[in-house]
């Protein structure tokens, strides 16, 4: 017999009934029957009852084994008794009489619990890891991830992609966040940059002629952490293709992940035709570039039912043309007690209020903003928003530019209030036609509101005739029940585009030469027109996994101070290391 185990803790079935067997793992539990000691065993497979009595020879060493202790156990596989069956369990039908134990590894007093699913404050859970993730949960949330990446694996190969791998170590990039910097020790003086994403290395693999790449490719980004955005470092599915138009992504990838969220949706519905949503419209009847599709509310522009109003607060704000009135529809919210709610809600979220208009029986508006507006407008608005008696509306006003975000909040706090979100199903959609640029408040200047590398809508006609502020990008996104989970775009391929649109951004010719060398070189040598994206694997997996936070689906994550308790980074260098790096540390002042 093998010296640690003849089967898995998730391995004996009624089959083995009779057969003398070993098996190693960690105690789970021990529960005390009345002097006969059953001890739950678990590994990695599963779980399996042992017992021990007090005939056994190895009863005094059971009654010292605690949770957490590595043991080995021989014994002999028995039927359980009528009536104790566990259908939960896959080994729920039999157990093992125990002759002999011997102890691997013994555990000290647990910082955490391990059986059972309790909350426990997040520092000690990250502090202890290995022993957080023998949780049951939270090992079959790694597993899951396991899975979805092989899922994803096998999808692209079937769609006819290569899988390579790009370098780690490399030059710095526009990205939209922070390098990590990397001192090079050979370079004094010089560093490199961890990639926030191998945008360049795929982009030349197309101009290298391998014509479909796809890598589960690790990407650092040096930004402040939030629940569903790791501190530090995340992975996607990185994808470029060769003479492609953007349907041609579409009809790529669409199979791939509806086919990942149709595996792992534990029979959750999954949408089959994607929505495609330009950016414009979800910002004005959703409120946000990644809207929750399960709730069914879309926002209206009502603004010509004030203008001229008895509502003076929103009829002068109508004054300045840029001004709108958007109303967020509320069915079944037609109560005072609701309708406060929300108006304290938004004072929280420093809004002067949230006004509204409720129907009563018979379809007359009621509150002070009805009151003010008359009857007629106020059944105007009911026809055009299609409210019914029971219903209510919300309305948020100013410059839209200003106030989206918000009314975005607000629309997902009605439709959680009011239980109008399904909750039971994935909703997939597209997100296509992103500005190209935006204007960058801060730095008074106009500058790219993407992916710096997408193909202007309109090429290069379009960044030299058209205001720039107006010029759509061959960008698109994927979001999924309020989540952006993948972004890409048909990229620049152009030279002289290229240059063009980082000039449009405040860059020189020898700017783009310095910084993005390699990709300008290649455009001169015959450039395939290509596209592609890169969808983030973290962000899938918890999803599925039905959590929101992105610690509950990694292994070895940072806190929300970007610190990794466990290993105890980051930590300070050597005066040896810093010398041979040729690096001073340069504190601020406390």
């Amino acid at each position: 017999m093998h010296r640690y185990r003849s089967h898995t803790c998730g391995a004996l079935r009624e089959s083995n009934i009779g057969e003398t067997i070993r098996l190693s793992g960690w105690v789970h539990r021990v529960r005390d029957h009345g002097g006969v000691l059953f001890i739950d065993l678990r590994d990695h497979y599963g779980l399996t009852q042992c017992v021990v009595d007090p005939d056994s020879p190895a009863f005094s060493l059971a009654e010292k084994l605690r949770s957490e202790f590595v043991v080995k156990m021989d014994g002999k596989v028995r039927r359980r008794p009528d009536g104790t069956d566990n259908d939960d369990l896959p080994t729920g039908k039999v157990e093992v009489y125990v002759s002999e134990i011997e102890v691997l590894g013994p555990a000290g007093d647990l910082p955490l619990p391990v059986f059972g699913d309790q909350e426990y404050p997040e520092d000690i859970r990250l502090k202890y890891r290995f022993l957080d993730l023998r949780r049951e949960k939270l090992h079959q949330n790694i597993m899951t991830r396991v899975e979805i990446i092989k899922s994803m694996r096998r999808r692209m190969e079937g769609q006819g992609f290569f899988e390579f791998n790009t370098p780690i170590l490399t030059a710095s990039s526009p990205e939209g966040a922070r390098d990590f910097l990397v001192p090079s020790r050979i370079h004094p003086g010089k560093f490199y940059a961890l990639p926030q994403a191998p945008q360049q290395y795929k982009q030349l693999l197309m101009m290298s002629g391998f014509d479909r790449y796809f890598q589960i490719a690790p990407c650092f980004r040096d930004e402040d952490p939030r629940a569903d955005r790791l501190p530090g470092e995340f992975y996607q599915l990185d994808v470029e293709m060769s003479f492609v138009t953007q349907e041609d992504v579409f009809a790529a990838m669409e199979p791939v992940i509806t086919g990942v969220f149709e595996e792992f949706a534990k029979g959750k519905p999954v949408s089959k035709n994607w929505r495609r949503i330009p950016f414009a419209e979800a910002l004005r009847k959703y409120g946000s570039d990644k809207p929750d599709l399960r709730n069914p509310i879309e926002m209206q522009d009502v603004s010509e039912h004030f203008r001229g109003s008895g509502f003076k607060v929103f009829a002068r704000m109508l004054e300045d043309p840029k001004n709108q009135v958007w109303a967020i529809p509320a069915p079944g919210g037609g109560s005072r007690a609701f309708c406060d709610r929300m108006n304290s809600w938004a004072q929280g979220e420093g809004q002067p209020g949230l006004g509204y208009i409720m129907w009563r029986e018979g379809g007359e508006g009621a509150g002070p903003l009805a009151n003010n507006i008359g009857p007629e407008r106020t059944a105007a608005i009911r026809a055009q928003i299609g409210t019914k008696e029971g219903d209510a509306a919300f309305f948020v006003a100013g410059d839209p530019d200003k106030f989206w975000k918000f009314s975005g909040l607000a629309r997902n706090k009605v439709g959680e209030e009011l239980n109008l979100t399904d909750k039971e199903r994935f909703e997939l959609a597209w997100i296509v036609d992103f500005p190209m640029y935006e204007y960058n408040e801060d730095d008074k200047k106009v500058d790219f509101s993407h992916n710096p590398f997408s193909m202007p809508q309109g090429g290069l006609d379009a960044l030299k005739g058209q205001d720039p502020l107006t010029i759509k990008a061959f960008q698109y996104d994927i979001t999924c029940n309020g989540y952006e989970i993948a972004s890409g775009g048909i990229r620049n391929h152009v030279p002289e585009a290229m240059v063009k649109a980082f000039e449009i951004a405040g860059y020189g010719e020898q700017e783009v030469v310095d910084r993005f060398g390699g990709m300008y070189r290649a455009f001169q040598y015959g450039a395939p027109p290509h596209g592609g994206m890169a969808a983030g694997v973290d962000r899938i997996v918890m999803l599925l996994c039905g959590t929101t936070n992105l610690r509950e689906i990694s292994l070895f994550p940072m806190n929300q101070q970007a610190m990794d308790l466990l290993m105890g980074a980051p930590s300070e260098a050597t005066t040896k290391q810093l010398r041979e790096l040729h690096v001073r540390v340069n504190l601020p002042q406390k």
